[in-house]
């Protein structure tokens, strides 16, 4: 249901830069925390947008998460740090409360930033007219 949310949004936006140019592609980077499975969300995308734009190109990357400690200032990736199913879960519908499920792997403290890998950003190549 997630993904399915994304790619209605994705697709209202599309609408809206259609009405001042032509989209010719469609660039879509997923955080990682958000956890969301590219292949449905390719799917859903896929199916609602072809009675916006049937030609518009789709293209996806994940952007890996980063965080660093505000006490020790150690850098670290999500990989870095063991994860249940549940928790990967909490954290997809609610990023920041990876703060409850992770600590610093250095000092063991949960201040710390999340400097990459959070949200959906999109980017639109465009035709010239």
């Amino acid at each position: 249901m997630h993904e399915w949310a994304i790619a209605e949004a994705i697709v209202r936006e599309v609408e809206r830069n259609l009405k001042r140019t032509k989209v010719s592609s469609i660039r879509i980077v997923l955080g990682e925390l958000q956890n969301i499975d590219k292949d449905i969300l390719d799917q859903y995308l896929k199916m609602m947008i072809r009675e916006v734009a049937p030609s518009v190109k789709i293209s996806y990357e994940t952007e890996e998460a980063l965080f660093r400690c505000r006490r020790c200032g150690l850098t670290w990736k999500l990989k870095d740090v063991h994860l249940t199913d549940f928790e990967r879960e909490a954290i997809h519908f609610v990023p920041e409360s990876v703060h409850a499920y992770v600590k610093c792997p250095r000092c063991g403290s949960p201040d710390f930033s999340i400097l990459k890998g959070r949200g959906v950003k999109i980017s639109f190549e465009v035709e010239e007219q």
